[in-house]
This record gives C-alpha cells, structure tokens and sequence, in this order.
C-alpha cells in the first residue's frame, strides 16, 4: 500500500518533467520550426494585406537594385512585380525590403517576407535543412573569379597564395575552397559579411581577385571605380541555378509561386508579350486559350482569378522582356542568354503544360 501511494504521489511530477524536458515529439516539432505558424495559409495574409512583401538585395544591378529615385528594378524583382500582377493585377502593390546573405533565411522563415527573390542558389542542403521551398530557376549561373587587368593573374593557378575576396553566409565561400582544395592550390581568403564591403576591399587592391556568381561580377564591375580596370577568368567553378524561396509548409502558397514563374516562361513559348497579348484573346489555339483563361478554370485551382497569367504579361511582359529590360544587349551589363534561352533554342528553360 505504501508503495503504490508513493507511485501516485510521485506519477504527476514526472509527467511535468517530461512535458518541460521537450522530449514530446509534438513540443519538439513546434519549436524546431518557427516559420511554420508564421507563413501558413500565406496568401490569406496577403489577400487581406493588399500587397506582396518581397525579400531581395537592392544592391545587384540587374538583378535587384534601387536607383537614384528610389525605385527598384531587376529581375529578381520583375518576379515580384509579376506576383502582385497575378494577385491583384497591380505590378505595385509590392514592398521591396533588402536583406543581406546571413539574414535572409530567417526574414522566410518568420514570416517577415512572403517571398525571398534574392539571386539564392538552390542547393539540397538549403531545400532539406533550412525550412525553405525552392520555385522553379530563374536565372542559371555559375562562380568565376575577377582579378585586374594589369595583375598576371589569368588562370585558377595564378591565383597561388593570392588573396581572394569573398562574401561570407554565400554558396560562393564553400565553391571556392573546394575547388582550390581539389586542385591543391593554397590562397588567403579575406572573408566578410557585407557584400558592399566585399567589393570595396576589391576595388582598394587590398585583394587580387574577388569571386561570386558571374552575373553578380559583371553586375557589381558595372558600378567600380574603374570597371574596365577589371577581367572575368574564363574558368567556371560551380553551377548556380538562382531561385525564388517561400517558407515551407504552405503548399497553395508555393503553388502560386511556382506557376507564377512557369507564366513568364510560357509567355515566351507560346510567343505572347506585353505588346501583342490583345491579339491573343481571341486565338483559337486551346493551348493559348488555357493559358489566358479565356477557357477552362486553371486559376481557380491556384485560389486566382483565370486570367491571372494574362495579367503577368499585361503588366510585366514574359521572360524574354524581363530578361532583355534587366541584362539584355541595351543594358550596360549585356549578358548574353546562354543557358537562360527556352528549351527550343538550346537553353534550360522549360515549362510543364498548362493543362
């Protein structure tokens, strides 16, 4: 009798214990992902909000970059102008919040933005461990260094116990050890947070060489003191395929997203831009028809009106004007599509049916 009082006395206060030490797989699973609560049913948010908040750089011409009047403009943020296209057939109805290489996982994860367009390379690692769901690539790109003109430097070899600029938190960091480890050349990395800091060390020759994504090298080039001072190695030494993020858990959410992108690939495809879309709505062409939504109820399946891939072309155009307005040959930066062309001309990019 004694002893089976002493059991009951003491049952509650083990329980209190167990509940406090976390071992509850409920408990755990709560605190492990504090993103959850904060990103579900993500477009209601939005819905009630009247407006898309976007994470990006601000600091990468072409990509996203705010100019002398204090507008945003690249391709990164084109995809967010094509949300809100999409939503509220408002490009405008976005707030742009810049966020730096350490902190924009967090800014997702917590609800702080609703999408993170930040040319972010998507990897398995960033897929599977840090509670972010990659949409479809928008840009393929790929690691490259930049040295000096007048420096001797023109291989990876060169660069032989040379200093090497590189911004921290960044995919760039890891490539680059890599692939000097691999080919057994020692170099001295002078590493920082701040890409604005990382480039400027460059531009000061406190550096021989900087690396970062090739788009991101002729972008900041663009903005140097000197930038015909500087020279792209051809050597390529990682692949980089750039995407927009949402926080996982919210599958209408990222499904908007995805087909969001998919539209401006499609867009071009089919040959419809923001200059000929009126000719098209009354094309015959059931493909055309779908995709429009003068036919069928695809946006419905998204929580969207029918039209809303109409409305991205309407007011954003279709990948190729993104491309051409942001890094096309009229631009200072004039990057050449390569891999960035549609599946039909030899490129990467394709989209799954409309159907």
């Amino acid at each position: 009798m004694r002893k089976s009082a002493l059991i009951l006395a003491i049952a509650p206060l083990i329980f209190v214990i167990t509940a406090c030490s976390g071992e509850s797989g409920q408990t755990a699973n709560t605190a492990s992902t504090p993103g959850t609560q904060a990103t579900r049913n993500r477009w209601d948010t939005i819905k009630s909000r009247g407006q898309v908040i976007c994470g990006v750089s601000g600091e990468v011409p072409g990509f996203s970059f705010v100019g002398n009047d204090g507008k945003y403009s690249g391709i990164d943020v084109d995809v967010c102008r094509a949300i809100a296209a999409a939503l509220f057939d408002n490009p405008d109805a976005v707030e742009f919040r810049n966020l730096n290489a350490k902190e924009r996982f967090t800014a997702l994860q917590t609800g702080e933005v609703d999408i993170l367009s930040r040319n972010t390379t998507w990897t398995l690692s960033r897929d599977t461990s840090v509670g972010i769901e990659f949409a479809p690539v928008v840009f393929y790109d790929g690691q490259a260094i930049m040295v000096r003109k007048s420096s001797s430097i023109k291989s990876l070899t060169d660069l032989k116990d040379k200093a090497i600029c590189v911004q921290t938190g960044t995919t760039t960091e890891q490539n680059l050890a890599d692939q000097m480890r691999k080919r057994g050349i020692t170099y001295k990395p002078v590493v920082f947070e701040d890409v604005n800091i990382t480039f400027a060390t460059y531009a000061e020759g406190r550096c021989d060489g900087i690396t970062a994504d090739r788009s991101a090298l002729v972008s900041r080039s663009s903005i140097l003191p000197k930038p015909e001072e500087n020279v792209i190695l051809n050597e390529v030494i990682s692949s980089e395929p750039l995407a927009p993020a949402v926080a996982k858990g919210d599958t209408r959410w990222g499904d908007i997203v995805k087909w969001v992108v998919y539209s401006l690939v499609k867009a071009e495809e089919l040959g419809i831009n923001s200059q000929n879309l009126g000719q098209f709505t009354t094309n015959n062409d059931p493909d055309i028809k779908r995709f429009l939504g003068t036919e069928g109820n695809l946006g419905e399946g998204l929580g969207l009106t029918n039209d809303f891939a109409a409305r991205i072309v309407k007011h954003v155009g279709n990948y190729a004007e993104i491309y051409d307005r942001n890094l096309g040959p009229k631009t200072k930066l004039n990057l050449a599509r390569g891999q960035n062309q549609l599946w039909t001309k030899g490129g990467l990019l394709y989209s799954p049916p409309f159907r």
